[in-house]
């Protein structure tokens, strides 16, 4: 059984995704610890499926690599197999990188190398394009610049705002996440 730590900074509907998957016997990855950079509202979904949790609050830190040092040190604690980043709002410091890769992974609501960063949605609008799309990749030290282990593209609809293509992004998002993590614990992907 492969054991999941999972970050967030938000609402954490990619987590719920997981915690829902997890939840049945056959999957074969366990969620064993939800952590947020700050009291994010997505902690009460890990509590609601009895998965203990933990804050490491970014603005109770003197730097990122402060912040990074304490985070690094709460996930060894818990000894996952693969950290999951979820909406965590936050680049991971060099340290954390370092200790855990590449048995980390994130998701991206676009279709990698395409609209990295923050905002990859409103990019992908911003920029006229007629398809966008979701991916998962292994975490490095850039700005969403790891190794892709899964995508998938979504076509961008005439009168699309930002809130309805993320609508559409997010299921698949969340597919993609709950396969990767499958992959990754039944030995059939990297990063394990």
């Amino acid at each position: 059984m492969l054991k999941v730590a999972v970050l967030i900074s938000g609402t954490g509907s990619n987590l719920r995704a997981l915690l829902e998957a997890a939840a049945d016997p056959s999957y074969p990855a366990e969620i064993i610890a939800v952590g947020a950079d700050r009291d994010a509202a997505g902690l009460a979904h890990a509590e609601e499926f009895g998965v203990p949790t933990f804050v490491v609050p970014f603005a109770a830190h003197e730097s990122r690599e402060a912040w990074g040092r304490e985070l690094t040190a709460r996930l060894a604690e818990i000894e996952p197999d693969l950290v999951v980043l979820s909406g965590l709002m936050r680049l991971l410091p060099h340290g954390v990188v370092e200790r855990f890769a590449p048995n980390i992974i994130n998701t991206h609501p676009a279709y990698l190398p395409e609209f990295p960063g923050a905002h990859g949605v409103r990019d992908a609008l911003a920029a006229g394009v007629d398809q966008t799309g979701a991916s998962v990749i292994v975490v490095d030290d850039g700005v969403d610049t790891g190794p892709i282990v899964a995508q998938e593209r979504i076509p961008v609809l005439p009168g699309d705002t930002e809130e309805t293509l993320h609508d559409r992004i997010k299921p698949v998002e969340r597919r993609l996440l709950i396969d990767v993590v499958r992959r990754i614990a039944t030995g059939d992907l990297p990063p394990r």
